[in-house]
């Protein structure tokens, strides 16, 4: 019997997501135009993001940009942000946009290249612990000159390569990923499948840290960096001396507890990879290596020198980097002879859903800056003494990035402190130390949450997240330690040692002297 028309627009509505997940949401959109009109539109900006992080964290129930695009949509039609605001943030993030486009599609094409090596680096490092340690130490000195979202990109690309590579071999049929494992029959097979997952989750969570430890270093390992360090007049060098006596101590520190996570088997990490997995990865690579042609081996080399124009271009900052990942693209392409539009296309299909749900992120970040969320925080933080300043500017960068976008937190704050200095409410020393504060502050204590780390937002979101059974409440937990590590040390650089290695450095002439 045909159903009702109540029931078949319910069961449309948001597809296969749980009856109370919709009703949460409707709720959401309820209650959202009351609190704007009849109550306060501050606390409804605040509600609203509340609920944003709420899709986020229920992002295995659903894709995020659905219940996330609607309530965008509706802020946008009450009135809680404009069209135009959401056109001016989406404008200043051009960049990141490209990027996701360009160049995930261009490490898309790379993926026979990157297997080949880590998988040697897998098969060749027996010790879990030096395993993990190595994927936090490659991401933090590639996040360095690379941004973090192409080299979280790099190693989506290779876990989703050694899962294929398993599950093609324990799968009973059409080699196709089924969340609930039905193509897996033997009960041992499954257990082995669940300790494979565990690993694959402690590497990729090693290498999202790494992008923050790096990332934090120099003036191109995030967006926000280079805003600071233009408002600041930085160039690399100076910036990177500048960040030094809080970033080192966080870099060693912050591999210090990715041994010991690893070592003791913590917050989820430490887990081997299974014998038989090493097994099959073992034959795939001999196989791979006994039938690989002439043409297959040259398509490998072309990749591998790509691969060094990408790195200089990224390094020397040749063009933007969506734009070298689109280079990236067409050499390869070209040279390879993929000339399909389909497989071209397939390329692109990875990125584009967390591109348009990055778009909504940036329509909720135009409404935190219409309705001046932020505003009493750093009222408050410019008020208080110059000596409490630093910590008050990195504590409170640290927490709005860990719920916001920390580009757009970094870009709030250091514009308030350029701002206090041009109107003499801060000396020039005083704004450049809240300089290192407000970049530190927006890139270490955001690991807490995919909220706060693009990069960290982008593996929650991707393809291989549900795979390995990485949900938000799981990022949050294995990130824990980190968290704790690189934000208190973050915090006791920036109270005892910042001002006066700075003053040190300046004194041996490493960094010049501000002038008024």
């Amino acid at each position: 019997m045909d159903m009702s028309v109540s029931r078949a627009m319910t069961r449309n509505f948001l597809g296969q997501s749980p009856d109370w997940y919709k009703l949460t949401l409707l709720g959401f959109l309820v209650i959202n135009p009351l609190l704007f009109f009849f109550v306060s539109p501050f606390r409804a900006g605040w509600l609203l993001v509340a609920e944003f992080i709420f899709t986020l964290g229920m992002a295995l129930k659903c894709y995020p940009l659905l219940p996330g695009g609607l309530l965008a949509l509706e802020a946008i039609v009450i009135g809680m942000a404009s069209a135009e605001k959401v056109k001016e943030e989406l404008a200043a993030n051009l960049e990141v946009l490209l990027l996701l486009i360009f160049m995930v599609a261009g490490i898309h094409f790379m993926k026979q290249l990157l297997l080949l090596v880590f998988t040697k680096l897998l098969l060749n490092i027996r010790s879990k612990v030096l395993l993990g340690f190595a994927f936090c130490l490659a991401a933090a000195f590639l996040s360095a000159f690379l941004d973090a979202l192409t080299v979280v990109a790099v190693v989506i690309a290779v876990a989703s390569g050694f899962y294929a590579i398993y599950h093609r071999v324990v799968s009973q049929g059409d080699g196709e990923f089924h969340h609930d494992d039905r193509d897996i029959a033997d009960e041992e097979q499954r257990q082995t499948l669940e300790k494979f997952r565990a690993f694959l989750r402690s590497l990729m969570m090693q290498a999202g840290v790494g992008t923050a430890l790096g990332g934090v270093m120099t003036m191109v390992g995030e967006p926000q960096n280079l805003i600071i360090a233009k408002a600041a007049g930085w160039d690399f060098v100076s910036f990177f001396l500048r960040m030094a006596p809080v970033t080192v101590p966080v870099l060693i520190c912050g591999l210090i507890t990715s041994l010991l996570v690893e070592r003791f088997k913590l917050f989820g990490f430490g887990e081997p990879l299974p014998a038989q997995v090493r097994e099959i990865l073992q034959e795939y690579d001999h196989q791979s290596t006994r039938q690989r042609t002439r043409q297959e081996t040259m398509k490998l080399w072309v990749q591998a020198l790509t691969g060094v124009w990408l790195i200089i271009a990224l390094a020397l900052h040749l063009a933007e980097v969506g734009l070298i990942g689109l280079s990236v693209t067409i050499i390869i392409t070209a040279f390879c002879g993929v000339t399909d539009e389909h497989a071209i296309g397939k390329a692109f299909s990875e990125a584009l859903p967390f591109t348009a749900l990055l778009t909504v992120f940036f329509a909720i970040v135009a409404v935190i800056a219409e309705q001046q969320l932020f505003a009493p925080l750093i009222h408050f933080v410019l008020q208080v003494d110059p000596a409490s300043q630093l910590r008050w500017f990195y504590t409170l960068n640290g927490l709005l990035s860990a719920i916001s976008d920390n580009v757009f937190v970094g870009s709030v704050y250091i514009n308030e402190a350029k701002h206090a200095f041009t109107s003499g409410a801060i000396s020039l020393d005083q704004f450049e130390l809240l300089a290192v504060a407000t970049n530190t502050g927006t890139n270490l204590p955001s690991v807490a949450t995919p909220n706060g780390q693009a990069a960290f937002l982008f593996l929650l979101t991707s393809a291989l997240a549900p795979l390995i059974r990485l949900s938000y409440g799981r990022m949050v937990w294995m990130a824990l330690p980190f968290t704790f590590v690189l934000s208190l040390v973050g915090l006791l650089c920036i109270m005892y040692s910042l001002e006066p290695l700075t003053l040190w450095m300046v004194q041996q002439g490493w960094i010049a002297l501000p002038q008024q």
